[in-house]
């Protein structure tokens, strides 16, 4: 399924040719019919000689409804225009084809209608008009079809052409980020609340859960339907009528999205590159009462002008805006800026950043995904992938890094942890950036929390303190000329046991283990605190701590004022 937009000033005879294309009148109100104006969005399907189905968004060509006709285009890349022989070109023959330049359409066709009214001459002098207003354009060198659609002649020969042009029409790609922006709303007896659109970026199926855009409401889809046809899923590219439950129609307006939860940035303030139309009989600043159209909205919007104070006629250059409401955008996505006091089209452009980090004085914006990672430094690659829409590797658990920073980042955890000295860097200290930094650093490997240099890993066990401990196991010396942070770090590694204040060396506990069971040889019946002082050498400040020790670790056990052997006593 492909769609195409009608485009072109108004009575040029779109609507009638989407009705002799499709079979549908797409002027849906009394009021359409009775003026013989389109004023609305209208739409219609036909099956294609080869069997390809053609979706037809028609676009009001009045000035008084470009609104409209910019609702109908914003989601589609494809369009037949359509030029009266009767009249030729026209102001909204202008317009709407400068639009659609700016809005990155590529392919189309042009159909030169009314010419049953014409003699041969005037069809060629129109078409020799219309092919000097096109040329340099998307559209230089597209057929031009000679039209009468009320009389049916040329309408075969638009089928086959508008069959080449569907075979040209890329598939829409599948990014599985659906992103429906509602171009029309209503209530259906016995359904509920639907609403229109055309689906990009990913497929839609019935019973999905989605988001509400900006309202965030969440809803569920209860049926799809494509032109009249229910349907379990439909594909990126599609028309689309969704069925929703969780929101009133009235709740809705046209240029709200539905979207999946959390795959979006919702941009209120974003940096785009803007053209300014050479038609424009004045420079382009900050000063304006703007409207910014996107997808299927319409925007107030303020803008500022990036790198200089303005833009003139027929340029370019990058631009800031403001917006109230967060839009679901990314990088790529075209919109047209409107003057609404002058009530003109200013220009157009694509979005380049959906979420700026630099200021307005700084930021030089591009669709690089490079520059977007320098800027921030650290990204998540979940994160990344809402603002670009580019799925790319972490190069650390979670994390994008940019190759500066992530050097930099190395080499200040480095030098905290040289600083730490021998009783290394506490990991818990650092954030959750660093600490996935830290696996990066391979002669540095984190034990029990902490992180050591490798000039530092044996120092702590050639420690003068150790030392004293295992020269006086019995009778340990007080640390008090030892650093604090050392003496924990000393007991974090086994390198010297506490208990109750005194600091044993563990030969210490193992000679003690080994007096304990000789002790218990002679005395099976258990041993005293004084008869262990006495064989240990030492006194009771010393002797109840190591005491306290065994006791824990089962070496002993105590029963009233004795010690009887435990189940870890080693064996003499």
């Amino acid at each position: 399924m492909h769609v195409v937009a009608t485009a072109g000033h108004v009575d040029h005879g779109k609507s009638t040719l989407v009705k002799a294309l499709t079979g549908i009148d797409p002027d849906r109100f009394n009021e359409e019919k009775e003026r013989g104006l389109t004023i609305d969005l209208g739409f219609g399907v036909t099956q294609l000689p080869s069997g390809t189905s053609l979706s037809l968004i028609d676009v009001p060509g009045h000035v008084r409804f470009i609104k409209n006709m910019l609702a109908g285009v914003g989601s589609v890349k494809a369009c037949v225009f359509v030029v009266a022989a009767t009249e030729g070109w026209k102001p909204q023959s202008e317009e709407h084809l400068r639009i659609l330049e700016l809005l990155g359409f590529e392919n189309g066709l042009v159909v030169l209608t009314k010419v049953g009214l014409c003699d041969d001459d005037l069809v060629e002098l129109a078409q020799i008009e219309v092919e000097d207003h096109i040329a340099g354009t998307f559209l230089e060198g597209a057929p031009v079809i000679r039209v009468d659609a009320l009389s049916g002649i040329g309408i075969d020969v638009l089928q086959s052409e508008l069959d080449a042009l569907a075979e040209k029409l890329s598939a829409s790609e599948d990014r599985d980020r659906p992103r429906l922006w509602i171009d029309r709303v209503f209530s259906a007896k016995g359904a509920g609340t639907v609403v229109t659109g055309t689906l990009t970026d990913g497929s839609l199926k019935v019973d999905d859960e989605l988001q509400l855009l900006p309202q965030k409401r969440q809803v569920r889809i209860r049926a799809l339907q494509n032109h009249y046809e229910e349907c379990p899923d439909l594909p990126a590219g599609s028309r689309c009528a969704v069925n929703l439950s969780g929101v009133n129609h009235d709740e809705i307006v046209r240029g709200d999205v539905l979207v999946r939860d959390n795959q979006w940035h919702e941009s209120s303030i974003f940096d785009a590159s803007l053209h300014v139309l050479n038609q424009l009989g004045h420079s382009v600043s900050r000063k304006g009462a703007y409207v910014l159209y996107v997808g299927s909205g319409e925007h107030s919007a303020r803008m500022r002008v990036l790198g200089s104070e303005e833009l003139l006629p027929g340029s370019s250059g990058s631009v800031r805006f403001y917006v109230s409401t967060g839009l679901p955008l990314l990088p790529g996505d075209r919109f047209i800026l409107r003057e609404s006091g002058r009530s003109e089209t200013i220009g157009g452009g694509e979005v380049l950043d959906v979420d700026p980090q630099l200021s307005a004085a700084d930021a030089v914006p591009d669709r690089s995904v490079d520059r977007l990672i320098r800027e921030r430094g650290w990204v998540e690659d979940k994160e990344l992938e809402r603002l670009t829409g580019k799925k790319v590797s972490p190069d650390i658990g979670k994390w994008i890094v940019d190759p500066e920073v992530l050097q930099e980042t190395l080499k200040r955890i480095r030098y905290e942890v040289e600083s730490a000295g021998p009783v290394g860097l506490d990991l818990s200290l650092l954030d959750e950036r660093d600490r996935a930094a830290v696996e990066l650093l391979d002669d540095l490997q984190p034990a029990s929390g902490r992180l050591i240099s490798p000039e530092f890993s044996h120092q702590l066990s050639d420690h003068p303190f150790v030392k004293q401990l295992i020269e006086f196991p019995f009778t340990p010396p007080d640390p008090k000329e030892v650093d604090r942070a050392e003496l924990r770090e000393l007991v974090r590694r086994g390198e010297v046991i506490e208990h109750d204040g005194i600091f044993f060396a563990p030969v210490a506990v193992e000679k003690a283990s080994e007096l304990v069971a000789e002790l218990l040889k002679s005395n099976p019946e258990g041993f005293t605190v004084s008869t262990f002082r006495e064989s240990a050498g030492n006194t009771r400040k010393h002797a109840l701590p190591l005491l306290g020790h065994l006791d824990e670790t089962g070496v002993t056990r105590r029963r009233g004022d004795v010690r009887i052997a435990g189940p870890r006593l080693p064996s003499i």
